[in-house]
């Protein structure tokens, strides 16, 4: 009897360990590479798309994709004159708490005013979330109650950008990383469980450019770095762990002991110092990219005979130009969006050569600009316009293995990411949130 108990309970551990190996705590995913842990799903969509599950649609305005952890989705909206934190069961979609982050903030520019952007991170019992004005706050996840909260303009001297504070929090260790982009606290790291603050980071006046790269003269005002709008990575080169941003004028990467920093690349950041995609590392290489004539490069980063860290130019390219949909690397290759305000459509390019292995402007036109995600062996595509694709990677050729048309679509673009997790697709469209069965039977 007792060896069955114990077996019994064993199985109970093994099924609720490989339900949370599928979850997505964070903005992309566990990794924040946009890869999900998720298996056994669809390989191809029926006609029409996979079915729908359920679908809320009283969330409030904003382009905050969900997190998915613990029996939970979490989301960022505003709702009348708040900007609040949400809390809905896994299950149905039903309110298990709301919870008021602060005023709504009144951003000048008119794109993505509807709401924040924020996808909120998930750790152990508590959540963190960045709002419109930099407001960071971490809350309980059982009930929402704020535990702390920091201003990344007040308390570390941040200018909010123009189209206001639209990371998502990155928690590694007992660290909680955020980007003021204030002249001596580009990025901060702050203790998860108090808020204080550990160490503050920048980017010195006078560290130059980089092998290849272009330097100074951009973000804010044509002027010194500041906050974009990407969400930062942490990476591990030859034994050090590091942080990796994409700032309003530059690519940089600082020590994640003490917040020293190491190295920058400035081609990947345009002009316009709107940057808004997050970097990809693979084995000591970092890639990143931005929209408005920049496209991006690849870096490989050394250790220098003094300790630091040199950034060397493997490649830069004008072929991926990367607006906000975010790339993935699977096998190789790297798929994304090249393109910005005039359009654009997905293309495959070899990650260490920066060759084009196939564009789909060819075929699909330059209106076809998404987002990506990837999971179980098949990337999620979500193009502006709402439409929902299911694609098998492929160097040689655009492989398309299902599509289906958003129903109850909003007029605004549909910017969150696609979110795959514990065998269902959920896409937030401003006041909706859609929720298919993806799961092969």
């Amino acid at each position: 009897m007792k060896a069955k108990v114990a077996l019994a309970v064993l199985v109970v551990m093994v099924t609720a360990c490989s339900s949370l190996a599928a979850d997505w705590p964070q903005l992309r995913g566990p990794n924040r590479d946009g890869k999900s842990a998720d298996t056994g799903l669809l390989k191809e969509w029926p006609n029409g798309g996979p079915p729908l599950a359920w679908k809320i649609d009283k969330l409030g305005g904003g382009y905050s994709a969900p997190s998915i952890a613990a029996g939970r989705i979490f989301g960022m909206s505003n709702r009348g004159d708040e900007e609040v934190v949400w809390a809905l069961s896994e299950k149905d979609g039903s309110e298990i708490w709301v919870a008021p982050l602060g005023p709504a903030f009144a951003q000048r520019a008119s794109q993505g005013r509807e709401g924040p952007a924020c996808t909120p991170t998930v750790d152990g019992e508590h959540l963190y979330v960045e709002g419109l004005a930099g407001n960071v706050a971490c809350l309980q996840i059982r009930d929402g109650k704020i535990v702390w909260q920091r201003s990344l303009t007040e308390d570390f001297g941040g200018s909010v950008p123009m189209w206001s504070y639209r990371e998502s929090p990155l928690v590694d260790g007992d660290k909680v990383i955020v980007t003021p982009g204030g002249a001596d606290a580009i990025l901060v790291a702050l203790n998860k469980v108090t808020g204080e603050t550990i160490w503050k980071g920048q980017v010195p006046a006078d560290s130059g450019g980089n092998s290849g790269g272009r330097r100074g003269g951009r973000g804010r005002g044509g002027g010194g770095s500041g906050a974009a709008y990407a969400s930062p990575i942490a990476i591990d080169v030859e034994g050090q762990r590091q942080y990796v941003q994409l700032i309003s004028n530059t690519l940089a990467g600082f020590a994640a002991s003490d917040g020293k920093f190491l190295w920058q690349y400035d081609t990947p950041a345009n002009r316009m110092g709107i940057n808004c995609s997050a970097p990809v590392f693979d084995n000591g290489l970092v890639f990143a990219s931005s929209a408005y004539g920049a496209g991006g490069g690849l870096v490989k980063l050394r250790k220098d005979s003094d300790g630091g860290v040199k950034a060397e130019e493997v490649y830069a390219t004008t072929d991926m130009q990367n607006h906000h949909g975010g790339m993935i690397l699977v096998d190789g290759y790297l798929y994304g969006a090249n393109g910005g305000n005039e359009g654009g459509a997905l293309v495959c390019l070899d990650f260490q050569t920066g060759k084009v292995m196939w564009d789909q402007r060819q075929s699909a036109g330059r209106r076809a600009k998404g987002s990506l995600a990837l999971a179980d062996g098949r990337l999620y595509y979500r193009m502006e316009d709402g439409t929902m694709l299911l694609i098998e990677p492929s160097p040689e050729q655009y492989l398309e293995r299902g599509r289906f048309e958003q129903p109850d679509r909003s007029s605004a673009p549909a910017w969150p990411y696609p979110v795959i997790a514990n065998g269902k697709l959920y896409l937030r469209d401003q006041d909706v949130l859609l929720c298919y069965d993806v799961k092969a039977k």
